[in-house]
């Protein structure tokens, strides 16, 4: 039962990833609550966007020791010539802490607020970041590159996605073939989590929207004191050649 259910689940995920965007209506509209838009993906209602005057609040000096920041960067798992976008980049919080820990390759700021953007310049500017480039995007796409991204960083920032249908095509689109998404989200299974409801989201959630869009789930690490760290993956990685094995030499004649 459990494999015809699992069959029937990937038919439906195939299926409603090749249907043609513009002709599918993925969204229905409900109540709306104090802190949504009234419309509704896969049965989560979409939150409101925090705009540019809340990047203090992404800078406050207590975050260290809330949410363990410096943790996930030591947790994130790149190869120091990637090429890692950061979406829902915000002030830059962690778009420099990426280009650090890439400095053989390149971070890609994206935001669809300009006034985002025209904050990570001027940081960037007076940093010295010489990794870095921005890109306003825009509600329904990402504006990345197609097959150029090895990795796509989400820090708290999927939930607010108006079209977070088309977000997923365009970061599927941009993703190399076994890419990865690394999602971080507050933990709504936890009501001790300090932070308005539709300000959080399940692992089961994620996983059905992220599956929904061709995406294979790969692990979720809960070792971050507020939310979840999971990884999704693009399928289609290119297969790894084996090392070739030296053959042991037969030992001397005693």
């Amino acid at each position: 039962m459990r494999l015809l259910l699992s069959l029937i689940t990937l038919t439906a995920s195939l299926a409603w990833a090749e249907i043609p965007e513009k002709s599918f209506q993925p969204y229905t509209e409900g109540p709306k609550t104090r802190d949504g838009i009234g419309k509704y993906f896969m049965g989560r209602e979409i939150s409101q966007v925090m705009g540019h005057l809340g990047a203090g609040w992404l800078e406050r000096s207590e975050r260290e020791q809330e949410e363990k920041p410096s943790l996930l960067m030591k947790n994130l798992e790149l190869a120091e010539d990637a090429v890692v976008a950061d979406i829902g980049a915000g002030s830059g919080y962690f778009t420099f802490k990426l280009a650090e820990k890439v400095p053989k390759g390149k971070v890609i700021a994206v935001d669809i607020q300009q006034e985002m953007i025209d904050i990570l310049k001027k940081r960037q500017k007076a940093f010295g970041v010489e990794n870095l480039e921005t890109l306003l995007s825009v509600e329904d796409d990402t504006k990345l590159p197609e097959n150029e991204v090895d990795a796509v960083l989400l820090v708290d920032a999927y939930h607010e996605f108006s079209f977070p249908r088309e977000m997923l095509a365009s970061m599927y689109r941009a993703l190399k073939p076994g890419g990865r998404i690394f999602l971080l989200e507050y933990r709504a299974e936890d009501p001790l989590v300090p932070i308005k409801p539709l300000h959080k989201m399940s692992q089961k959630q994620a996983k059905a929207e992220y599956a929904a869009s061709g995406f294979r789930w790969v692990e979720t690490r809960d070792f971050l004191p507020r939310q979840h760290f999971m990884i999704f993956e693009k399928p289609g990685a290119p297969e790894k050649k084996a090392t070739p094995t030296k053959e042991k030499k037969a030992d001397a004649p005693s």
